[in-house]
């Protein structure tokens, strides 16, 4: 056993633990698992919770961004002379500006934009920008800034985009690169041997991520070193990204967020406005504030892209899968970008002959970005409609569909199994749990009112990122400070990293102060989005703690004259084993109180070797139909989740929650509409006009239902993600409740009551 040392000349530093590897699995928990408020939910619903939108620093501008109101145009002149006289203006930043030729959207030629490009690619790019203040003051010399355009053709609809003739909106064409190609088997085999084979073509509109805190940064300069306060899902990799726009050492810059009020991946990257505010604030010796307007977070920050998504499935008699090929068509905004929107057909169900065909187009829209799974709910509207449709054309109950064909292992990765798998038991649990053979066999229902039940299934196939560093520190009161640099997105992370501490140290979790997300303070941690936050840092933060732990016990054992093996540490004090047992508070620990702090540091351990840890997800949703208006409405929503241990399950439920929301929306109310025929702007840009759900749109009647596996070898908690599977399946769900119900085959989102009807009437039509 390694002795600590304390340093008695002056005052004692630190202990400093070497970090732990191998740290076996927990058995049961004391502490994690169970339902524990936010140790931040004070602070948040008081309002005394500084959000990057809070930030005031004595003497700081304010900033107004000037967009292009046109979807395509060149900028031929701007004029600023008007808005340099006016009052409280400090600064104009616009194309002509030496220190504003910063290059954008890497390219394999170079940068395919720039900060300020005079080819304006979509309504609402970046022209000029003008540091004042006040916002009022800012705001009113954006207006007087002149800016002359060319406008351009323009082109919003992806197909049209890849017309001979079509308005070329980078040079080349509107195809950022060749269509991306997966195979394995022989496609046209797993045809010929299936007894039924369907094809159809789904298509997904655009939704937006609209998060509750808009976009905003402050930056200041102190010499040469940049401060950013930024709303930012990962300080670290905005560190990097703005030391590589300014060309300057990563040291010299700071990125700090404190609170964040949600991203949804519209906050993983970089915005032009940061770098804005950074050299507004570098032009003007003083601290620069940008926040974008509700309207900018529409158009300019970043969106689930629409796509059309042409699927063919083949199937034996007994349900066996034999062949899928899927086409997709999608769009990735005015610049390149994409995330792969067919991994579900390549490894949620058991297949061995699988082509897809991925390709992107550019329009005069905004770009694409992550967002929450991003690709996998479009997968998933085709895919797990097409299941509902085979089991319908084989005579098979859908959910028994998707037992037969569960994988044991990740084709997509040349068969690498898994560390563990609940879809199957996600499948039969939750469709136990909803009463699925009892409510699938009913009666449609007479009359206007149809009901219906709709199963469907997903998976999220990226690990994250394994590289994550913990310090914490344990104080002779039995006090303790997690040192860390995630992000908390409003997700609980603080909360749940806080329970690992109590867990392994006894601490309790309101004694536990946080420090996280600021790169000048706190240890690396990736970035706070793939559902890898809480897979990737609480295993550092376990270790850390395991490290003080093993520190504690060997200098208590010094000072009790015990062996190690006879000392437990529970609850604040150490515990002596035996007949002679005792207890004594750390407070009487001298030694404790020498070394005055003991500090251990911990770190996220690889991967494991040839296996994945992945999550999976089965959803189920019944519907209650009004086939004279179209009026779809969600009765009840049934999740159940294999995402490995549960930290906490009050977060975890409101994870749940929040994503069955997102997933009704894309299903029924959400789109992004852009004027295709005049003007090519998106015209329902805020929220009364873009329908997000509301109370009213989403059942009262929601259950979470996790399958907690004890999964051993994804990491020392077992924890697997659950941010995006929450998500996946749920649009799905509910269209196959739709049909259920009505008998009709929606296929493309959103199901809203214009659709419904016009395709009620068809029927009625037809018969």
């Amino acid at each position: 056993m390694r002795k600590t040392v304390c340093y008695l000349q002056g005052v004692a530093p630190a202990a400093t633990s070497a970090p732990e590897q191998g740290l076996a699995s927990w058995g049961e928990t004391r502490v994690v698992g169970k339902s524990i408020p936010r140790v931040d939910g004070y602070e948040r619903v008081t309002g005394t919770a500084v959000y990057t939108l809070d930030m005031n620093l004595p003497g700081m501008l304010h900033t107004a961004i000037i967009r292009c109101p046109h979807a395509h145009a060149r900028v031929k002149r701007v004029d600023t002379s008007a808005a340099e006289k006016m009052p409280g203006v400090r600064a104009i930043l616009h194309g002509e500006t030496p220190v504003a030729k910063i290059g954008w959207y890497a390219g394999p030629n170079g940068p395919t934009s720039w900060l300020f490009d005079p080819h304006c690619r979509y309504e609402g790019e970046e022209v000029a920008a003008v540091a004042a203040e006040t916002p009022e003051q800012a705001f009113d010399a954006a207006r007087s800034v002149v800016v002359e355009y060319e406008p351009l053709p323009f082109v919003v609809d992806m197909q049209q985009a890849q017309n001979a003739g079509a308005p070329a909106i980078h040079e080349g064409g509107n195809q950022p690169g060749k269509p991306e190609v997966y195979e394995r088997g022989k496609i046209d085999a797993g045809f010929a041997e299936a007894d039924a084979v369907l094809e159809q073509t789904y298509t997904t509109s655009t939704q937006i991520h609209t998060p509750m805190e808009v976009h905003c940064s402050v930056a200041q300069w102190e010499g040469a070193h940049l401060t950013v306060w930024d709303s930012t899902q990962g300080v670290f990799d905005m560190q990097q990204e703005l030391a590589r726009s300014f060309q300057m050492p990563v040291s010299s810059v700071r990125v700090i967020n404190a609170y964040m009020g949600g991203g949804f991946g519209s906050k993983l990257d970089l915005g032009k406005y940061t770098v804005m505010a950074a050299l507004l604030g570098r032009m003007t010796a003083l601290p620069v504030k940008i926040a974008l307007s509700r309207e900018d977070t529409f158009r300019c920050v970043g969106n689930r892209p629409a796509n059309i998504l042409t699927l063919k499935a083949g199937a034996k008699k007994d349900g066996t899968l034999t062949a899928f090929s899927m086409q997709i068509l999608g769009t990735t905004g005015a610049y390149p970008g994409g995330a792969s929107s067919a991994y579900l057909v390549m490894d949620l169900y058991r297949c061995p002959n699988v082509r897809t065909e991925e390709t992107a187009v550019y329009i005069n829209a905004g770009k694409e970005r992550a967002m929450r799974a991003p690709g996998f709910p479009q997968c998933a509207w085709a895919l797990e409609q097409m299941m509902d449709a085979l089991a319908e054309k084989l005579g098979m109950d859908p959910v028994e569909l998707r037992l037969k064909n569960v994988p044991d292992v990740s084709q997509v990765r040349s068969g690498t199994p898994y560390t563990s798998s609940g879809l199957s038991r996600c499948l039969s649990e939750g469709a136990k749990a909803f009463g699925w053979k009892e409510n699938f066999a009913k009666s449609k229902g007479e009359g206007a009112i149809r009901r219906g039940v709709g199963v469907a299934a997903g998976m999220w196939g990226w690990e994250g990122e394994a590289n994550a560093t913990a310090i914490l520190k344990l104080y002779p009161d039995g006090s303790a400070n997690l040192n860390i640099g995630c992000s908390d997105i409003g997700t609980g992370t603080k909360t749940v990293l806080a329970m690992v501490v109590s867990e392994e140290l006894g601490v309790p979790v309101d004694r536990v102060q946080i420090e996280h997300a600021d790169t000048g303070t706190t240890q690396y941690s990736p970035l706070s989005g793939g559902s890898q936050t809480v897979v990737a840092n609480t295993p550092a933060v376990r270790a850390a703690a395991i490290a003080v732990k093993s520190d504690l016990l060997a200098l208590a054992a010094e000072e009790l004259k015990q062996p190690v093996e006879k000392l437990a540490l529970r609850e604040g004090a150490i515990e002596i084993e035996g007949p002679a047992g005792r207890r004594v508070p750390l407070q009487e620990l001298k030694s404790l109180g020498e070394c005055r702090v003991l500090v251990g540091v911990g770190r996220r351990q690889p991967h494991p070797k040839n296996k994945v840890a992945l999550p999976f997800v089965t959803h189920f949703a019944e519907v209650e139909v009004n086939t004279r208006t179209g009026e779809v409405r969600v009765l009840r929503m049934l999740a159940a989740h294999d995402s490995g241990r549960v930290m906490n399950r009050l977060t975890y439920d409101n994870q749940v929650f929040g994503g069955i929301t997102m997933g009704i929306g894309l299903a029924t109310t959400e789109a992004r509409i852009l004027d295709a025929g005049q003007t090519g702007k998106m015209v329902n840009r805020n929220w009364h006009d873009y329908k997000l759900p509301t109370a009213l749109d989403v059942p009262a009647d929601m259950t979470s239902l996790p399958i907690e596996l004890a999964d051993i070898e994804a990491n020392n908690t077992g924890a697997k993600g659950l941010g995006e599977p929450v998500t996946i399946p749920t649009a799905a769900a509910v269209a196959n409740a739709v049909r259920h119900a009505t008998g009709l085959r929606i296929t493309q989102t959103p199901i809203n009551p214009l659709q419904l009807v016009q395709r009620l009437a068809e029927r009625r039509k037809e018969g």
